[in-house]
């Protein structure tokens, strides 16, 4: 029964993934990424990785779509025909596609009993994470504290990702970007469905996200996960309630400025170790038991994590729908004057 799952799954996204190449209607692309993402949240979860599942779900079900979409507003949604770039880009994927079949030849099979991540690095963080770190979650072990060191350099990446769409966005204009954005026009949605539905799942939501934060030394999540999450609430209620209603509930600046404290948190926790006579990020020299330290280090950083995950979720969409409507409202006024001309 799981393989036949596995392989129905699989199929569905090899359809998707052929339905995205060939259709010209680039909306039509965008909800067909937001099922690939669904899809592929779902594959994830049949496969036991629970903490990557939510953070698909999430972003490659939720977030990116809705970007796409704001991208398409900007851009307009009809892909032009030209056969040369399809046969480049057929190319390109045949090419990758192959490359990356003829490196699988050489790997272990899946799960096999003599791989080597079965025989050197499994067994110690399984028969000693517990012991080390004292969480039952060996996920959370792994990645907070065992790889510390590259879960601070993929938050530091997020943060600049989020400072490369901002330097994009602004346009090099010096100006701060509240000034910049226009009023939303209506304030948001008018539908009272839509409005009395958000109101119910706006709360939930960020409770979840702090259920997930702080739940992931015991179960899947953490900061990743609950970054996105918690980001998702406010997106959520700028789409109903406008642009506006959500930066006065958190100001650009504000957003701009939290998304530099959570990798500041995270770097200040090894800080904190180093003036301790430990190593970098050693959380153990947190507190006078080494486990104790090691599930304060953990806290800290998780939460450091998710400050900046959901601050630089936030504010990409911030700069997309600011553009949007100042584009739309450019395009109102040169409306207006070409009618009163």
């Amino acid at each position: 029964m799981e393989l036949l799952l596995d392989i129905s799954l699989l199929a569905l996204l090899l359809v998707t993934a052929v339905a995205i190449a060939w259709t010209r209607d680039l909306f039509a692309a965008a909800m067909f990424a937001g099922i690939y993402g669904l899809l592929s949240a779902s594959f994830f979860m049949t496969m036991g990785a629970v903490d990557v599942a939510f953070t698909e779900a999430a972003v490659g079900a939720g977030i990116s779509p809705l970007l796409i979409i704001l991208t398409l507003a900007l851009c307009g949604r009809r892909q032009r025909p030209d056969p040369s770039h399809a046969v480049l880009a057929l190319g390109l994927v045949a090419s990758v596609g192959a490359l990356l079949i003829a490196a699988t030849l050489d790997m272990p099979a899946f799960g096999a009993v003599d791989a080597p991540a079965q025989l050197h690095v499994a067994p110690r963080y399984i028969n000693d994470s517990m012991a080390e770190i004292g969480i039952p979650n060996i996920v959370t072990s792994v990645l907070a504290s065992y790889r510390a060191f590259d879960t601070f350099g993929e938050v530091v990446v997020i943060f600049t990702a989020g400072l490369g769409v901002l330097a994009l966005l602004m346009g090099g204009d010096e100006q701060r970007i509240e000034n910049r954005l226009p009023a939303s026009p209506g304030g948001g949605s008018r539908d009272l469905i839509l409005r009395v539905i958000a109101k119910i799942l706006i709360a939930p939501i960020m409770l979840y996200a702090l259920y997930v934060q702080f739940h992931g030394e015991y179960g899947p999540g953490g900061g990743f996960q609950a970054g996105v999450i918690f980001a998702v609430g406010f997106i959520l209620y700028g789409l109903v309630f406008g642009l506006d209603a959500v930066r006065r509930v958190a100001g650009t600046a504000v957003v701009q400025l939290l998304a530099a404290v959570g990798v500041l948190v995270y770097g200040c926790v090894g800080l904190l170790s180093l003036l301790a006579g430990k190593n970098y990020l050693d959380y153990s020299a947190l507190a006078g038991d080494p486990v104790s330290g090691q599930h304060i280090g953990i806290i800290a950083i998780e939460l450091g994590v998710g400050i900046t995950v959901a601050s630089v979720m936030i504010l990409v969409f911030y700069l997309f729908s600011g553009r949007l409507l100042e584009r739309r409202s450019v395009t109102g006024n040169e409306s207006i004057a070409g009618r009163a001309g």
